[in-house]
């Protein structure tokens, strides 16, 4: 049965060669977790985990277990790492599903080794990454609680402590600062880490941000020192964003940042279509409590989108979309399922006719920074906001 118009396309080849372009960046020092949590960011992880494997991806880096389970039947060989954390009950299946995962709390090491121990695992058998707080006070073990946790991988553990992980949560801040404190404040969990005899194989440090500003060399450095092998976790680049460098300047970064920008290919684009074109005279009100009213006869088209496909609320009166290559201011209130375009300057509009909210259509662009900037928000909610009841299709 045809389906309302409110759709998402997904460009594979693009996000397999923007994957292919930050192996390139990373120059051989890291290997790379693609992270397709939150649905691969929006994007259907249906359709992008099949095709960031074939682009060369080993590991795969999701929040949950539920996620896991997803990937893992889209790919019975990849490496996936579950990064949110594992929660009373989970640990059967993950087991069962061969997922890695991250820890740092007493209790998740509870539930895995329980399970581990269950499913009758030799000592060693089930690969963890431990994560350390380096100063973003989220999840992670803070360096003078770290001892009680790496007594729990003892010689009969059915856990072998296969991975080190912390997140630079300022890695767009091009002066650095914050990065080499969090860095400095990594090492000395890894001299305790080692001192105890420990002797993990995988440094995962660092997001898309890192990556674009060339830390992978600092990282690998890093992880060199120790004798393991460093791992960065792109997201946002593999979908052909790269993040906004908070600080300006002709610094690296920034010329990196701008490299990156003009390399990566952006893998989502949002349509609908008009629903219907009407005329309106001056006094009409537009939209829930007239937030607009006309000031002259205006023609105006319905589209199939509205805040219930994630189409921010906030952008009525605010934002325009593309219709026939032109701009269409968004007016009155965006609702539930409907949103109202000003087409009264772009001659020929009738239903039907394509809307682009995110993409290219003619010269004109619409990204999901230019969303977040109006929105107030990041281009990484703009993304995973977009509801499930909107289609995606590869392209």
């Amino acid at each position: 049965m045809p389906t309302r118009p409110c759709w998402v396309e997904i460009r594979t080849q693009s996000l397999e060669e923007n994957y292919r372009y930050l192996v390139g960046l990373a120059a051989g020092h890291v290997e790379l977790l693609a992270i397709v949590k939150a649905d691969a960011y929006g994007h259907s992880l249906g359709l992008c985990v099949p095709a960031v494997v074939c682009a060369g991806a080993k590991w795969l880096g999701v929040t949950s277990v539920e996620e896991g389970v997803a990937a893992r039947a889209l790919c019975p060989e990849a490496s996936i790492l579950v990064i949110g954390g594992v929660f009373a009950g989970q640990g059967p299946a993950l087991v069962q599903h061969r997922l890695t995962p991250v820890v740092w709390e007493p209790d998740q090491l509870d539930e895995v080794e329980d399970a581990a121990r269950a499913a009758g695992l030799a000592a060693g058998g089930l690969p963890v990454h431990l994560e350390i707080d380096t100063g973003m006070s989220r999840q992670g073990v803070c360096n003078q609680d770290l001892g009680e946790l790496l007594e729990r991988f003892g010689p009969a553990s059915p856990l072998r402590l296969e991975g080190i992980m912390t997140h630079l949560f300022a890695a767009d801040e091009t002066d650095g600062t914050v990065t080499t404190s969090q860095l400095e404040s990594l090492q000395v969990a890894l001299d305790n880490i080692f001192n105890s005899g420990h002797k993990p194989e995988w440094l995962n440090v660092g997001n898309s941000a890192a990556l674009i500003a060339g830390e992978s060399t600092r990282i690998a450095e890093l992880a060199g020192h120790y004798g393991m092998k460093a791992m960065l976790r792109p997201g946002l680049a593999l979908y052909g964003l790269a993040p906004q460098f908070s600080l300006g300047g002709e610094s690296g970064p920034i010329k990196a940042f701008a490299s990156a920008r003009s390399t990566l290919q952006p893998v989502l684009s949002w349509k609908t279509k008009v629903v219907g074109v009407r005329t309106i005279q001056a006094g009409a009100v537009v939209g829930y409590n007239g937030t607009f009213v006309a000031t002259e006869t205006m023609r105006l088209a319905q589209i199939a989108a509205g805040y219930g496909d994630g189409l921010d609320r906030s952008l009525g009166n605010r934002f325009s979309l593309l219709v026939h290559g032109q701009s269409a201011p968004l007016v009155g209130r965006i609702s539930m399922d409907q949103a109202v375009l000003d087409v009264t300057d772009i001659p020929g509009v009738e239903a039907g006719d394509e809307v682009v909210i995110i993409g290219n259509q003619g010269d004109e662009s619409i990204t999901a920074f230019d969303h977040a900037e109006v929105a107030g928000t990041i281009p990484w909610e703009i993304f995973t906001r977009i509801a499930a009841r909107v289609r995606r299709v590869a392209v």
